[in-house]
């Protein structure tokens, strides 16, 4: 190893690969928790310890060059090596004691993990947790989180899962809305009704469709892709909603259709985490309880 030859700084590499992945200087410096500046002075002294220029900047867009085009293959595999050290070294930390993030959709971020949360912090009080509160599905392997709750198995090797108890949801509506509008009971009467999107109309109509629920895209005047909104939406009378049973279980404004004919809305429910970060006490304290919480 020619040592004296590599004289750039791991912190100016991180700079440049963040900035090309984010997009821009601001994206990069938000995902590294930098000021903007700082970041910039990164990007520019590793192109003056490389001799080499990786972005021409074109008004207030950067366009990689050959050059950074070239450097970017080598540099990605340095942030995967640094990133499995991270993993490594985080997965022998035995002190219950530190930050775990957890991502989860924001349906169970706002009503199921707030008592769960309650329970974790009197008994690990050293504990920091972030909670990702996404729809999306996050890299676990690139540390956007250190465990979710999906409604999926994972299939990289990498990641470890434990399936929890499945999730139920049904048709809701508020009381009021009910008592304005009658009660549904047939699966027809369903064709007439305002309800509440979540997801794209045309997304959840074909999701419906496939029930014998016979919907299209004039049944949903109001959508949205926050399901914490959506349900909000139903709890205050603008319409009938899917939601989850357990959420519902804890709202008494709202009253669940009794429809004749319709089969339970069942979905799985998965604990996952990154394999070596299961050896690390902080992260299988958060993960065990959650386990046994919902499982």
């Amino acid at each position: 190893m020619n040592w004296a030859a590599i004289s750039f700084d791991w912190n100016q590499v991180r700079a440049f690969l963040a900035t090309v992945e984010e997009g821009t200087l601001s994206g990069a410096a938000r995902a590294l928790r930098l000021t903007q500046p700082t970041l910039g002075r990164q990007v520019s002294a590793l192109e003056e310890s490389l001799n080499i220029t990786l972005f021409e900047r074109v008004g207030k867009s950067l366009i990689l060059t050959q050059a950074g085009m070239d450097l970017l293959e080598h540099v990605r595999a340095m942030g995967e090596a640094a990133n499995r050290i991270s993993l490594s070294a985080a997965g022998h930390v035995q002190e219950v004691r530190g930050e775990v993030r957890i991502s989860v959709a924001d349906g169970y971020a706002a009503y199921i993990l707030p008592d769960i949360l309650k329970r974790l912090r009197r008994e690990a009080p050293g504990l920091t947790i972030e909670i990702v509160a996404e729809n999306r599905v996050s890299d676990l392997r690139r540390r956007e989180a250190d465990i979710a709750i999906r409604h999926m198995r994972p299939d990289d090797p990498e990641l470890i899962g434990k399936r929890l108890r499945d999730g139920t949801g049904s048709f809701y509506a508020s009381k009021e809305w009910l008592d304005r509008n009658g009660r549904p009971s047939t699966m027809a009467d369903l064709e007439k009704l305002e309800m509440i999107g979540i997801d794209r109309p045309e997304r959840m109509v074909m999701e419906l469709n496939k029930r014998g629920i016979p919907v299209s895209h004039l049944n949903f005047p109001i959508r949205t892709l926050n399901s914490v909104v959506a349900w909000e939406m139903v709890r205050r009378g603008l319409g009938v909603g899917v939601g989850s049973d357990l959420v519902a279980a804890g709202t008494p404004e709202v009253e669940r259709l009794q429809i004749e004919g319709l089969a339970p809305i069942t979905f799985p429910n998965w604990l996952v985490t990154h394999r070596e970060l299961r050896n690390s006490r902080r992260i299988r304290v958060v993960f065990d309880m959650l386990a046994e919480e919902l499982g």
